[in-house]
Parts: C-alpha cells; sequence; structure tokens
C-alpha cells in the first residue's frame, strides 16, 4: 500500500498548512469501499433491525456515510470514548466519555469505529457491550492496523488494512485539527 504514494500539501487555512503528506487512500476508495461494506452489512442483517453505534469522535463521516447507503431500517446512537488525549500514540487507558441511551438488551449491535491501531478501544467496547446482553455484537472499522492491534476476536467488517502510521481526514484527528480533509492522509516519520 506504501508504493506509489501521492503527495498532498495541506491548504491554505489549516492548521500545518503548506505541509506534505502523503495519501494512503482517496476520497474515490473510501467512497467505493463503503458502497462495497454497506451491501454486505445490508445483506447480513436484511431481516433485523440493528442498532449503529458510532464511536465518535472519529467516526462520524464514516458512520454517516455509511449508513447513507444501507438498504435495511435500523436504529442510531453513539458513544464517546478517548485513549489518546491529545498524543498521537494511545494512553493505555480508555474513559467512557459519553455513553449510549438505547437499551440493547436482545439487540443486534453493529459498532462503527474510524481506526483499530493497538486493539484497546475496541476490547473496551466489546466487553461494554457484551455485558448488557445483546443478541449479537458486530464490528465495523474503516481502518485497521494489523501490525499493531492486539485482539483476540475478528473484526467483521475492515474497510483497508493500513500500515503503522498517523493518519489524519475523513474524520480522524491530529488533536482535534484535520477532521474535514476529504482524502486518508499519513503523516511522515517525524512530523507530529
Amino acid at each position: 500500500m506504501e508504493q506509489n504514494l501521492k503527495e498532498f500539501t495541506i491548504p491554505k487555512g489549516y492548521p500545518f498548512e503548506g505541509k506534505s503528506l502523503d495519501i494512503l487512500i482517496s476520497e474515490k476508495e473510501i467512497k467505493d469501499r463503503i458502497a462495497e461494506l454497506a451491501v454486505d452489512i445490508s445483506e447480513r442483517f436484511k431481516t433485523e433491525k440493528p442498532i449503529f453505534i458510532g464511536v465518535l469522535n472519529g467516526s462520524f463521516l464514516f458512520y454517516a456515510d455509511l449508513l447513507r447507503e444501507l438498504s435495511i431500517d435500523f436504529e442510531v446512537d453513539f458513544l464517546k470514548i478517548d485513549s489518546y488525549g491529545s498524543a498521537t500514540k494511545s494512553t493505555g487507558t480508555v474513559r467512557l466519555l459519553k455513553d449510549i441511551s438505547a437499551n440493547i438488551t436482545g439487540r443486534h449491535v453493529v459498532i462503527i469505529e474510524d481506526i483499530i491501531d493497538t486493539g484497546l478501544s475496541i476490547q473496551f467496547l466489546k466487553q461494554r457491550m457484551e455485558n448488557a446482553g445483546p443478541a449479537s455484537v458486530t464490528f465495523v472499522t474503516l481502518l485497521f492496523k494489523p501490525d499493531v492491534a492486539k485482539l483476540n476476536f475478528p473484526i467483521d467488517y475492515i474497510g483497508f488494512n493500513i500500515p503503522n502510521r498517523f493518519v489524519v481526514g475523513y474524520g480522524l484527528d491530529y488533536d482535534q485539527k484535520l477532521r474535514g480533509l476529504k482524502n486518508i492522509l499519513a503523516f511522515r516519520e517525524g512530523d507530529v
């Protein structure tokens, strides 16, 4: 994936204006992959009415775009966790900042994440959801870092496997900055 990467220069008005980043995944590739994921997820839940839980803040664009592509009925909810603070690496601790409001007992729950890197957050979410007694818990992530993730369960739907680089854009941020960029971009080593 890292061969023949195109360069992207951060536009005027954004933090890090003028800095060059590598485009890991283009806007078109993101849209195409979301459409494919939506077909598979719609097929899996065609006889159910799942509840999709978006993990804030990073997943909000992926969450919205994915749900618009589904061909099934569903409910929505959100939760918010933090394991980064303002750093570029996980702190090793997950904090629940906002819990879901829906009762998920006996429901089919689909967790929508922006990225799984170490796996710490998703393991926290799995335990949290399973403690509520859902009928099933399904995990969907746009990005997955297979080289660093330490999981004892599979992720059901993965948009893209990516290398262990710090990424921004399409909802992903650096200290709450650069979420609005349309591609998924990687900083170069030593730049953050």
